[in-house]
């Protein structure tokens, strides 16, 4: 199938595609809402097919790279589920023997797919040892279908779910062959997931979302680490929440900036969708890679 770009797709399917991903409609939903545009039941379901995602055609890094260590892992995370269970992934041992800095990757509402994974390897090549939790852990894990994940994502304990997070930060602070830094960056879910942990973690290093809810604005001054936010141009339903939050920033004196994306939509970064921007994504991934660094070092 060939793989099509978001001005393939009307406003109005994406909107709808939007409402899908993030539960406010259900499969049937959509297809009903976008048969009524596109002119029929048939054309729907081949519009689902071509926004879905399509991970093999999109890795990049293979599990085999031998540049990099991937195994299944897992902390202690006695305030949350018991244990937080992810994939970490490491550069390969080389005659190196500094220490290098840890980034937590969190996913979106879907758990750790496939795509999550190959985030969690490119990061790990750009020189950090890399942690992406699975959430869905406690659940089974990813099921290996975005529509069964999802089901299961809404049943989830958010509560206990953050503090696996938390644990999870912390753990990747005392991680062998670490220098004890640890930063985090997420997309969707997992970037208002990052802005949460930037209020609860004074010892963060830096956070990255990638259009993320913002946190609560109460907790906005208790923020340490600088942040970094990219924002879809297209993306009504997050950015509604940046203008008080930056103001909220403002206010407390934060060390902050922020990268709008013209022309894109949200999820911009994810490049086994067509809402995946090729320009965009390498810039963000650039800036996002290069700010690590930076304060991680």
């Amino acid at each position: 199938m060939t793989r099509k770009t978001s001005a393939d797709f009307g406003p109005e399917v994406l909107e709808h595609f939007d409402a899908y991903v993030h539960g406010a409609l259900s499969r049937r939903g959509f297809l009903g809402a976008v048969a009524k545009v596109v002119g029929g039941a048939v054309a729907a379901e081949l519009i689902l097919q071509q926004l879905s995602p399509q991970f093999a055609a999109a890795q990049q890094i293979p599990e085999s790279d031998a540049r990099i260590v991937a195994k299944r892992h897992e902390f202690p995370s006695p305030d949350g589920n018991g244990t937080v269970k992810g994939y970490l992934v490491t550069p390969a041992k080389t005659k190196e023997t500094k220490k290098r800095a840890a980034v937590l990757v969190v996913h979106e509402n879907r758990g750790l797919n496939p795509h999550i994974e190959d985030i969690a390897r490119r990061m790990a090549l750009e020189d950090f040892i890399v942690f992406a939790p699975d959430a869905l852990a406690p659940l089974g894990g990813y099921p290996g279908n975005e529509d069964k994940a999802r089901e299961l994502f809404g049943t989830l304990d958010q509560a206990r779910t953050r503090s696996d997070f938390v644990a999870a930060a912390r753990a990747l602070a005392g991680i062998d062959g670490g220098n004890g830094k640890v930063g985090v960056t997420g997309f969707c879910y997992g970037g208002g997931i990052s802005n949460w942990l930037a209020t609860q973690l004074p010892e963060l290093g830096a956070a990255v979302p990638f259009y993320g809810p913002a946190p609560t604005l109460a907790d906005v001054p208790a923020i340490r680490a600088p942040l970094q936010l990219h924002f879809a141009e297209k993306d009504d339903r997050v950015n509604a929440s940046w203008p008080p939050y930056e103001e909220a920033l403002k206010a407390a004196g934060k060390r902050y900036e922020a990268h709008t994306y013209p022309g894109t939509q949200h999820g911009f970064n994810n490049d086994t969708t067509p809402r995946y921007d090729e320009a965009a994504a390498k810039l963000a991934w650039t800036r996002s890679t290069a700010f690590l660094r930076k304060h991680l070092a």
